[in-house]
């Protein structure tokens, strides 16, 4: 693939994904603008296949992501390569960067990188997305692993199963008794106030669907708080119901602030956990501590 895809070309294309346009591409990389879009068409003529929208900013087609991704995957391997052999600057840690949905980040995963070794030196960035849609940060080579609820390998990955995240159902006690005492719960659940995450929040109205037999959702009254401690402190408010993670939930309902509203029908979401094909050393002992630390959390 190296033969078939001049370095220079796929590094400028990355350059011109990452700096957002052809000149501060051109800046970046101490060439002229011409350079760098003489590059992106050599490099599009090469594959058949049109790599970027010329936009503002530039974005990345399908065919560009792939070779984004290769750009990105190879410049980790360069740095691993580096530090092998004793050639990376003094000190200079290599970074790690993780997709990972905010429930997890406020519950399991954040203990689970303690276990990381600590020789050699790791800075982990992460990027904080719904676990539906951690998987497309992958496939733009944004992140080189990401906490998902797809089973289904992106492209270049490999995947494995990490447990299952179980939701409660759960209210307040004068939430309860003010907004779903009058009629049965899946018909109440459709006009009480209801707590998401953000828009694209589906876990509420999957439960009421659960209980409605696949119809509806939950109530058009939505109140949105986008953090994991948030939501949670905003149930335990009153201020809506909402699937609470069962970690964050178990306090709570043995104080009694909060009651499950239907205890037999938890919300199960399994994770996976994806990252790129590569002989990382750093990624390869992120990637152990991680499913170490989900293995003792999570559900099997």
């Amino acid at each position: 693939m190296m033969t078939d895809l001049p370095l220079d070309q796929v590094r400028t294309l990355l350059a011109v994904v990452d700096e957002g346009t052809f000149d501060a591409a051109a800046a970046a990389l101490h060439v002229t603008p011409s350079a760098v879009s003489q590059r992106v068409k050599a490099l599009e003529q090469r594959t058949g296949r049109v790599l970027l929208l010329r936009t503002k900013p530039v974005r990345a087609t399908e065919s560009g992501e792939i070779v984004v991704r290769f750009a990105r995957q190879l410049a980790r391997l360069e740095r691993d390569t580096r530090s092998e052999l004793g050639m990376s600057g003094e000190g200079e840690p290599a970074r790690v960067t993780v997709a990972v949905n905010a429930d997890s980040l406020a519950t399991w995963f954040l203990p689970a990188l303690t276990r990381v070794p600590r020789e050699p030196q790791l800075c982990f960035e992460l990027h904080r997305e719904d676990e539906t849609r951690t998987a497309q940060l992958l496939r733009e080579g944004l992140v080189m692993a990401a906490v998902t609820s797809s089973p289904e390998a992106v492209t270049g990955c490999s995947v494995r199963a990490l447990g299952t995240m179980r939701y409660l159902a759960a209210a307040t006690p004068d939430f309860v008794s003010r907004h779903l005492a009058d009629g049965p719960l899946h018909a109440s659940l459709t006009r009480a106030p209801v707590m998401i995450f953000d828009r694209s929040d589906d876990l509420q109205d999957a439960f009421v669907r659960g209980l409605r037999g696949g119809a509806g959702g939950a109530s058009p009254v939505r109140q949105a708080v986008p953090t994991s401690e948030g939501f949670v402190a905003a149930v335990a408010a009153g201020l809506g119901w909402g699937m609470v993670p069962e970690v964050q939930a178990d306090l709570l309902l043995r104080s009694g602030r909060l009651v499950s509203l239907a205890p037999e029908r938890p919300l199960d979401v399994p994770l996976y956990w994806q990252q790129w094909k590569l002989d990382s050393p750093a990624l390869a002992a992120v990637a152990d501590a991680v499913t170490a630390a989900a293995a003792e959390t999570l559900r099997s």
